[in-house]
């Protein structure tokens, strides 16, 4: 069994194919991303020359998925990466992409179960239902990587911890109106 924290290791032979070296078989475009979707980091690297080449075959992968109608990236977003490639904000839009991702996969679960578990609306009929509609949302915005928890809401709280539970969505909500403030401010920066 393998280490699922360790990249898989992916090498790449003159004859451009792809080599798994965990079950020593090749692999496609396709079989990487699937690695990628259930959760799996990969290395692709150049067997002659030793070179990593993960940025271009991730890069490739986005750009199949774009063509084929799977479109993520909206066109103005798209045109803001270009741009940056020529402007001096290229030193800040890798951390600033890296940052809004990493906030995107921690807030995930907490709107959840704010909006849904942690608060009375948990008990409220249909709740189960939109709670898997948000769950199926977030997967597909994060390639299946999400991880929140599901099932309905404990049904046996005290009253007490029904009262915290009902402040403590909005100090959530705040939180995460501050960061997308934030992050507006830093966007707004960039495009001038």
């Amino acid at each position: 069994m393998t280490d699922a924290t360790t990249p898989l290791l992916i090498k790449r032979y003159a004859s451009r194919r792809l080599y798994n070296t965990e079950t020593s078989d090749y692999v496609t475009l396709e079989d990487i991303s699937g690695f990628i979707s259930e959760g799996r980091d990969v290395q692709i690297i150049d067997l002659k020359s030793g070179d990593d080449l993960t940025r271009q075959y991730l890069l490739q992968i986005v750009a199949e998925r774009e063509s084929k109608g799977e479109s993520v990236l909206p066109v103005a977003v798209l045109t803001d990466l270009v741009r940056s490639y020529t402007s001096q904000a290229s030193s800040v839009v890798p951390q600033f992409l890296a940052m809004s991702f990493d906030m995107l996969r921690d807030s995930q679960s907490k709107v959840l179960d704010t909006v849904t578990k942690a608060s009375p609306m948990g008990q409220v009929p249909g709740m189960d239902a939109f709670r898997a509609q948000q769950e199926a949302f977030f997967k597909a915005m994060t390639g299946g990587q999400w991880s929140g928890a599901s099932g309905p809401a404990p049904k046996d709280e005290a009253a007490a911890p029904v009262a915290k539970a009902a402040s403590e969505p909005k100090e959530d909500l705040d939180a995460i109106k501050a960061q997308l403030a934030d992050l507006q401010e830093k966007l707004s920066k960039l495009g001038k």
